[in-house]
């Protein structure tokens, strides 16, 4: 699959500087209209000013379209998120854009294809396996306690390194923890996913054990989690926290409720993945500004490593990232549940929580740098930065890793 992204890459064609200089011309020739258009536009929504933003909208679909240049495709989607703001709608849009990504098979195609033309997924899934297998080195049981589960699609590669260790693999249990779903079935995907990784751990033979919880994250207990002594306990949360509401309409903050939680626990180690962005701020405008600035980085990646025309690039585009911007856009209160924080933001906060941050493990540094060289695009970087291994494009950060455990409990 790498290879084909390899063969369908703009770096790729016979045309390379013809075809480069016109998407430079054009996203010059868009970048002023379109961005200006935009950032009006927000700022007419802003004070409600119905008969201007509904010409900049119309000025706005004019000159976007989902297969044109990284500005084109992003406004196509973006204004939808304003005029959904405008209308009070934003709810509903954002419902209707999950709803469309598909059944999970969808879903892990696209993780498959994302996976081959970006490190960060990839990325995750090692820093994380190779964490809890170093903390676990001749346990005999361990108990992964994962904040955000979703479809569990890092766990499979970490049943296959276990598979190696043969007799001597621990016996591994999961409880995989998510946010309810609306209808009469809250814990749907959570149950799904148990079932598909209790079929893994049977194809690689391991001893695995799980139990999923579809609930609030700041109404869990430790109670809940039936944790056993004889344990090595590992609390791994990807992304998830940026879901969690915090003081912007909640006194008794969540996130920090939940990072207690996860202290009380007292886990050998917690493994913290976060979205390196700030467009989780009560102010709008200056929201929907980090919102086009960060999301049309996405678009730039698309556009350096898959033609235009691209099915997949459309779905990526406008199944997976798009409700996020449309969230951030258009939801506001309980509604709005993409409100990310940089990695500094979470240090202060991790650290007030109680926690000590450990250093980044000079082997899975090297090991990352080295696969985001040899198999990705070279505007891709990987840095370090207090304690947190970073990953973006083009100097811009997207996400950062880091370890940490309960300053006051040794594993």
């Amino acid at each position: 699959m790498q290879q084909e992204v390899r063969n369908n890459s703009w770096e790729q064609h016979e045309d390379k500087h013809s075809t480069e200089e016109i998407r430079e011309n054009d996203t010059e020739k868009n970048l002023v209209d379109l961005k200006s258009l935009l950032i009006y536009c927000s700022e007419a929504v802003s004070t409600n000013d119905y008969n201007r933003t509904c010409e900049l909208i119309s000025q706005i679909r004019k000159h976007s379209s989902p297969k044109g240049d990284c500005y084109q495709r992003l406004a196509y989607y973006l204004v939808d998120g304003l005029e959904a703001r405008l209308a009070g709608t934003g709810s509903d849009i954002y419902r209707e854009m999950l709803s469309r990504r598909g059944n999970t098979t969808d879903i892990l195609k696209a993780s498959r294809y994302y996976h081959a033309i970006c490190p960060f997924l990839r990325t995750w899934y090692y820093f994380s396996n190779q964490t809890i297998l170093n903390v676990s080195k001749g346990a005999t049981k361990v108990h992964i306690i994962d904040f955000g589960i979703q479809w569990g699609f890092m766990w499979p590669s970490f049943f296959e390194r276990l598979s190696s260790l043969g007799n001597t693999a621990p016996k591994i249990r999961i409880t995989g923890i998510g946010f309810p779903e609306r209808g009469f079935r809250p814990g749907k995907l959570i149950e799904e996913t148990g079932r598909r990784l209790s079929e893994y751990a049977h194809r690689f033979n391991i001893h695995f054990k799980y139990q999923g919880i579809a609930s609030k994250w700041e109404n869990i207990t430790i109670e809940d989690l039936k944790i056993d002594k004889d344990e090595v306990l590992v609390v791994n949360c990807i992304l998830g926290l940026k879901n969690i509401a915090d003081e912007t309409i909640a006194r008794n903050n969540p996130r920090d409720k939940v990072l207690r939680l996860i202290k009380d626990i007292k886990p050998c180690v917690f493994i913290h993945g976060i979205l390196n962005a700030s467009y989780g701020t009560p102010f709008f405008t200056t929201r929907f500004k980090e919102v086009l600035s960060r999301f049309f980085t996405f678009f730039d990646i698309y556009e350096a490593t898959m033609p235009r025309e691209s099915e997949m690039r459309i779905y990526l585009e406008r199944n997976i990232i798009i409700p996020c911007a449309i969230n951030a856009i258009a939801c506001e209160g309980s509604e709005r549940v993409e409100r990310p924080e940089t990695y500094r933001q979470w240090q202060a906060r991790t650290l007030r929580a109680g926690f000590m941050q450990l250093p980044v493990e000079s082997m899975i540094m090297r090991k990352i740098e080295n696969y985001v060289k040899e198999l990705y695009h070279k505007e891709y970087f990987v840095d370090e930065d207090r304690k947190w291994l970073l990953l973006g494009w083009k100097g811009t950060t997207w996400y950062a890793l880091s370890t940490w455990k309960p300053n006051d409990y040794e594993c």
